[in-house]
C-alpha cells in the first residue's frame, strides 16, 4: 500500500540520512565552538581594553560619545565604506567593483561586505538576481556539457584495449591536476601577493568563494592602503565564473575517475581478462557505464 511504502522509504533511507545530517551539523557546531569561542572572547576583551585606554588618553570624551562614534563606524562598514584611510579611498561602485558585485549576485556568493543602500538599487538587485541566477546556472551547465563532450570517449572505455584505458586515465588525471593548479593554486598565490595574505589565507578565500559560501571576512580589492590596477576586481570576477565552471566539470568526473582507477587496479591483478582488454570478473556483475552528462 502507498502508506506502507512511504513508511518503508522513510525508515529505510530518509531517516538514516536525516540522522547523519543532523549529527554532522552537531559535530561541526562542536568543533567550531571549541576552536573559535576562546579567540572571540580574547578579541572582545582586547576591544574593551582599547576603548578604556582611549577614554583615559582623551579625557574630553565620555563613554556615551565613544559608543556613538563606534556606531557611526559600524554603520559605515555595513554600507561598504572602509573606515580606514580617508575620503580619497577608491569607490566601491566604480565599474570594476560593480562588475565584481554583479558576479557575486548571480553566483549567489554574496560576501556581505557590500550591498545596495538606495531603494532603487535594492529593487534592481532583486530583479537582476531573479534573472541572473538562472542564467548563471544555464551558462555553467552548458559550459560543463561542452567540456564533457571532449571526454565522451570515456563512455566507451570498457571496449578499448588496456593500454588505451591506462592512457586515458593518465590524461584525465593530468587534465584535472593542471586545472586544479590553474583554478585553486595559482590564484591564491596571486591574491596572497597582492593582498598581503599568507598562502593559507589566499587558499581559504579561494575555496570559500568558489564553494559560494562567501563569508566576506576576506574580499579582494578592499584594502584602502593598497593601489590596485583598475581591472583587478573584474579579473577576480572572471576567475570566479571560470572556477565555478571548472567545479561543475570536476565534481561529476571525480567519482568516474575513481571508478576507472579501481577497475584498472582489478585488471592489473589479472581477474578474468577477456580478449580486447575488457575485464570480466567471475561472480561479479559487470559494472554499468557511467554516462557523462551535464
Amino acid at each position: 500500500m502507498p502508506q506502507a511504502r512511504l513508511c518503508s522509504c522513510w525508515g529505510g533511507r530518509v531517516l538514516p540520512l536525516l540522522l547523519a545530517y543532523v549529527c554532522y551539523l552537531l559535530l561541526g557546531a562542536t568543533v567550531f565552538q571549541l576552536l573559535e569561542k576562546q579567540a572571540e572572547a580574547q578579541s572582545r576583551d582586547q576591544f574593551q581594553f582599547e576603548k578604556l585606554r582611549f577614554l583615559e588618553n582623551y579625557t574630553c570624551l565620555d563613554q556615551r560619545a565613544l559608543e556613538q562614534f563606534v556606531q557611526v563606524i559600524m554603520e559605515a562598514w555595513v554600507k561598504g565604506v572602509n573606515p580606514k584611510g580617508n575620503s580619497t579611498n577608491p569607490s566601491n561602485w566604480d565599474f570594476g567593483s560593480s562588475f565584481f558585485f554583479a558576479g557575486t549576485v548571480v553566483t549567489t556568493i554574496g560576501y556581505g561586505n557590500l550591498a545596495p543602500s538606495t531603494e532603487a538599487g535594492q529593487v534592481f538587485c532583486v530583479f537582476y538576481a531573479l534573472v541572473g541566477i538562472p542564467l548563471n546556472v544555464v551558462f555553467l551547465n552548458h559550459l560543463g556539457a561542452g567540456l564533457h563532450a571532449h571526454l565522451a570517449a570515456l563512455e566507451r572505455w570498457e571496449e578499448q584495449p588496456r593500454r588505451s584505458q591506462l592512457l586515458q586515465i593518465l590524461g584525465l588525471a593530468l587534465f584535472l591536476t593542471l586545472g586544479t593548479l590553474v583554478i585553486l593554486i595559482f590564484p591564491p598565490m596571486v591574491f596572497s601577493h597582492v593582498e598581503g595574505w599568507s598562502f593559507g589565507e589566499g587558499f581559504y578565500f579561494a575555496f570559500i568563494t568558489l564553494s559560494t559560501i562567501g563569508f566576506g571576512d576576506y574580499v579582494v580589492g578592499t584594502d584602502p592602503s593598497k593601489h590596485y590596477i583598475s581591472v583587478y576586481r573584474s579579473l577576480a570576477a572572471i576567475w570566479i565564473l571560470l572556477g565555478l565552471a571548472w567545479l561543475a566539470l570536476v565534481l561529476p568526473l571525480g567519482p568516474l575517475l575513481l571508478h576507472r582507477c579501481s577497475q584498472l587496479w582489478l585488471l592489473s591483478r589479472g581477474l578474468g581478462l577477456k580478449e580486447g582488454g575488457a575485464p570480466e570478473m567471475e561472480g561479479v556483475p559487470r559494472p554499468q557505464k557511467t554516462p557523462i552528462s551535464a
